[in-house]
Order: C-alpha cells, then sequence, then structure tokens
C-alpha cells in the first residue's frame, strides 16, 4: 500500500516538474524566456534548489477557474545556495496563468519571504507575471499588500534583489521599487504603473510597451532599474556576484576572501591617469581600477546619473561601498539625479556593514533653474542625511577639486568620515579660485586700468593663499596628504584599523530624512 502510494507522489511530482504542457515552455522559449524552473537552475548552485509547496493549489470558484487548478499556481518557491551560502528565491512561471497572482500563489510567496527574514538569508524574485489575477478579484490585491509590508520590513535586514524577466504592470511594480536591487533584461521585461494603451486613451500619447518601461528606459532614464542585460543567462550571472559581495543578512559582515592581490601594491598609474589641470577630463572608473583587487568592481546603475560612480568592489579581500565623482560625465558635478543614486546606495552600505571609501572629485551642484526648482535642495540633503547617518567605517580621499557644498556633502571631515586623506593636486576650497577672485576682488579689478593682469594676479593670490594642497592638511581637516601611487595601501590598512569601529547614536525610532 505505501509503494502504491509513493508511486503516485511520484507521478505527481514529475507533473509538476514538467510543467503545465510541452507547448506552453515552446511559447515561453519562443519569446525568448526561460522556464521559472530554468532559470532557478541558473542562479543557484546546481542540484541545491529545495522547493517549497510544490502541490499547491487556488481554490477559488467561478469565471472557469474550478476546471484548472494547477499545481504550483503559478509561483515556484524555495531556497538553495549560491556560492555556498543560502538563498531564498520565488520565480513567476508564465506559462501558468500568465504568472498573475491570486490568494494561494500571494500566501506561497508571503511564506518565503518571511521564511528569508527567519532564516537571515538574501532573497531573490524572478519577476515574470501579468499581474493580480483578475478571476480572483480583491483577494489578488491584498495578495500585493501583503508582499508590499514583507519587502518594507525586510529592508535593511536581510538583502532584496529584483530580476524583471517579463512583464510587471500596475501595483506589481511597487515591490521592486522597495527592494534593494533591480535587474532588467532588454526586449522581455517592463515596467509601468500604467501601460501604453491606457495612456493613449488618457493622454493621447502613443509609446511602445520599451519605449515606456523597458530595461534601457529604466537603468538610464528613470533610475528604477539598476543594470540592464542583453540576455537572462548574463543577467543571473551578474546577480549571483552581486550575492558574492553582500553579508546574508544585517547582523552578519561581509563575505571576506583570501586576497592574492598584494595590499602594498604601488598604484603608480594613479599618477598619469589623473590630470593636475583640473579642467581635464578623466575617467574615474581607471581610478578604481588602480585600487581595487584585481581591478574588479561591481558598478551599480551604470547607465544612469552617469556623473557619479556607485561600486561594490573588495580590498584586502574586504568588501567594500565605493562613491566617486566621475569627470568624463558633467566634470562629475553633483546634481538631483546624481545626488538620490549616491544617497542610496550610502544608505544600503550602511544598512548591511559595508564600509564606504568615496574619491571626491566635485567641481560643486549643477547651477540651473530646474535644478533649483525640481528640489535640488531637499534632493541633494539626501546625500548630506545618508553619508551623516552611516556608521559604517568611512574613509575618504580628495583626488582634485572639491568645491563649496559638494565638498562637505561628499563624506568631508566635518559630517563625519573616519579618515580623509588627499592627493597633492586636491583644490578645496569655497569655489574655484577664479570665481573667488571676481568675487572678492570685484571692485579692484573694475577699477584697474588692466582689469586681465590684475584678475591674473588675484586668481594666482588666491590659489596660493587658500588653495593650496597643503591649506586644509595644515587645519587639520585632512588627515594625512598622500602619495596617489599609495592610495590602495593606504586605504587598506585605515579600513584594517576601523574593522571593528564602534559607534553610540542616540535612543530613536528613526529619523526624518529629506524627501
Amino acid at each position: 500500500m505505501m509503494q502504491e502510494r509513493v508511486a503516485e507522489l511520484r507521478s505527481i511530482k514529475d507533473d509538476v516538474l514538467r510543467g503545465p504542457d510541452p507547448e506552453a515552455t515552446t511559447r515561453q522559449h519562443a519569446r525568448g524566456k526561460l522556464t521559472a524552473r530554468e532559470r532557478i537552475g541558473l542562479l543557484l548552485d546546481e542540484g541545491s534548489f529545495e522547493e517549497m509547496e510544490p502541490l499547491r493549489r487556488h481554490r477559488a470558484r467561478g469565471f472557469g477557474m474550478e476546471a484548472k487548478r494547477p499545481y504550483t499556481d503559478g509561483v515556484i518557491t524555495g531556497w538553495g545556495t549560491v556560492h555556498g551560502r543560502t538563498v531564498f528565491v520565488y520565480a513567476h512561471d508564465f506559462r501558468i496563468f500568465g504568472g498573475a497572482l491570486g490568494e494561494a500563489h500571494a500566501e506561497k510567496i508571503h511564506k518565503v519571504m518571511d521564511m528569508a527574514v527567519s532564516a537571515g538569508a538574501p532573497l531573490v524574485s524572478l519577476n515574470d507575471g501579468a499581474g493580480a489575477r483578475i478571476q480572483e478579484g480583491v483577494s489578488a490585491l491584498a495578495g500585493y499588500g501583503g508582499i508590499f509590508r514583507r519587502n518594507t520590513r525586510a529592508s535593511g535586514v536581510i538583502p532584496q534583489i529584483s530580476v524583471m524577466l517579463g512583464p510587471c504592470a500596475g501595483g506589481a511594480a511597487y515591490s521592486p521599487a522597495l527592494t534593494d536591487f533591480v535587474f532588467m533584461v532588454r526586449e522581455t521585461s517592463q515596467m509601468f504603473i500604467t501601460g501604453p494603451d491606457v495612456i493613449r486613451a488618457v493622454t493621447g500619447e502613443e509609446i511602445s510597451q520599451n519605449g515606456l518601461g523597458g530595461a534601457d528606459v529604466h537603468s538610464s532614464v528613470s533610475g528604477v532599474s539598476h543594470f540592464a542585460y542583453d540576455d537572462e543567462r548574463g543577467c543571473l550571472e551578474d546577480v549571483r556576484w552581486l550575492l558574492s559581495l553582500l553579508p546574508s543578512n544585517n547582523r552578519e559582515l561581509p563575505p571576506r576572501e583570501p586576497a592574492d592581490d598584494p595590499a602594498e601594491r604601488s598604484a603608480a598609474a594613479l599618477r598619469d591617469i589623473v590630470p593636475v589641470d583640473g579642467n581635464r577630463a578623466y575617467d574615474m572608473r581607471e581610478v578604481l581600477g588602480q585600487i581595487t583587487d584585481h581591478g574588479d568592481f561591481f558598478e551599480v546603475s551604470p547607465g544612469w546619473a552617469t556623473n557619479v560612480i556607485c561600486a561594490l568592489a573588495r580590498l584586502d579581500g574586504r568588501v567594500v561601498g565605493i562613491v566617486a565623482n566621475q569627470p568624463m560625465s558633467m566634470a562629475g558635478v553633483l546634481d538631483i539625479d546624481a545626488s538620490e543614486k549616491a544617497a542610496r546606495f550610502v544608505q544600503f552600505c550602511d544598512s548591511f556593514s559595508i564600509p564606504l571609501v568615496t574619491l571626491v572629485d566635485v567641481p560643486g551642484f549643477l547651477p540651473g533653474v530646474d535644478q533649483e526648482h525640481d528640489g535640488i535642495i531637499r534632493r541633494g540633503a539626501k546625500l548630506l542625511y545618508a553619508y551623516c547617518n552611516a556608521t559604517v567605517p568611512r574613509v575618504s580621499v580628495v583626488l582634485r577639486k572639491a568645491y563649496g557644498g559638494a565638498y562637505i556633502v561628499m563624506d568631508s571631515q566635518s559630517i563625519g568620515a573616519d579618515l580623509t586623506y588627499a592627493w597633492p593636486t586636491n583644490e578645496i576650497a569655497v569655489m574655484g579660485a577664479e570665481a573667488a577672485a571676481n568675487v572678492i576682488f570685484r571692485r579692484e579689478i573694475g577699477a584697474a586700468d588692466d582689469p586681465v593682469a590684475v584678475r591674473t594676479q588675484r586668481i594666482k593670490d588666491y590659489r596660493s593663499e587658500l588653495m593650496h594642497p597643503y591649506y586644509t592638511a595644515e587645519r587639520g581637516l585632512v588627515d594625512d596628504v598622500i602619495d596617489p601611487a599609495e592610495t590602495r595601501s593606504v586605504l587598506i590598512r585605515a579600513l584594517a584599523m576601523l574593522h571593528r569601529k564602534q559607534v553610540d547614536l542616540p535612543q530613536r525610532k528613526h529619523g526624518n530624512p529629506p524627501q
């Protein structure tokens, strides 16, 4: 009798693994998409997946639902390992109800989210669903509410990663937006609140799904997505890379790897990469390549707000978060988007005990009517708030320009950086020498017989008196002026010293950051 029951169970589970029908799988592949189980197989270590509730079925009635009750109810949930560490996952199965969310479907997701928090392990969602299941009415909407609440409660507790591998419309798009990182695949994944048909009916605007909410739009225009890929395999490979850099939860430190790139390695090329002339651009990524272990770093949102770089990397095997101005884009100024991008990255690193390294070459905040009217004050303050609130080890290096409020905001010593260093090319000041001379010596220049000569001399005077490389060091506002070639070794020694940093904060429920 037991053998018969076991044989029946195996038959049912074989059906579950095969999926709804071969034609549905063929259609999924024809769209250029993998099945949910194929995706899980690429994400997790081989053979490590343990499925939860594979035999779950919906209980909905009416609208023909009684006749169609497939196992899994359109979502596969469970856990496995990535590089040997536990990771929880749920994956919409587009072959079943188009991946639409119903009551049972939502309950499965709620359960895996709760387990991820309890176990203290990252959660990855593989999204490919058509939104709420209309046939189940308000029960489906309530299911989304439960997901949003859990996303919020898990924020800063476990890493949450959303991988968009198909459509995500309406309220469903808010769950990815609440997570730490969003990955998208070009052509096959889209995110929007109201689709092209609704927009056409309401506003008369014509736009395609990809033009409205495709991967390139969200990774370069809106900033909703942090990464965009041409195919699912490359996307999931980078999800694995990201997970290798993150702690499992907020009670653990990021995983350290054995370091085979010497900590004292000289980075002499830095003396040539960064021009002394502050008006000449260079690629800050080349600086990161000289400093980090083996020149590897994982850049976040590389296509959005390109005037600031945010990246995860290793220094002597330890994971660090790097924030750096990018002179190749808008001269490295801070604007609304760059401030918000860097602020969220700083907050993420602080949530998960990832030390922060800030590389400064900033001429100021971007001037302009649009910037002021769009809220550069309150939105720029987000970056200031994030740094001031961060308790992880913080080390900053001024490479070249550091002017005005932007200097303060880029983790200066005055807002709590533990250690600040500067290169001999640094210019730390309220503003550039040219602008300063025009303000201070305006009357003298205007009254001079040769205003050009007077202005030139006053610029030199201001630069020599208040902007020479050691002015800030003499006043204790940087800890040392260092040889660029020693930047890597200086950072590694500083972070090793700060490894067990402790901070006592005033008791409070939470702060109230700028909106």
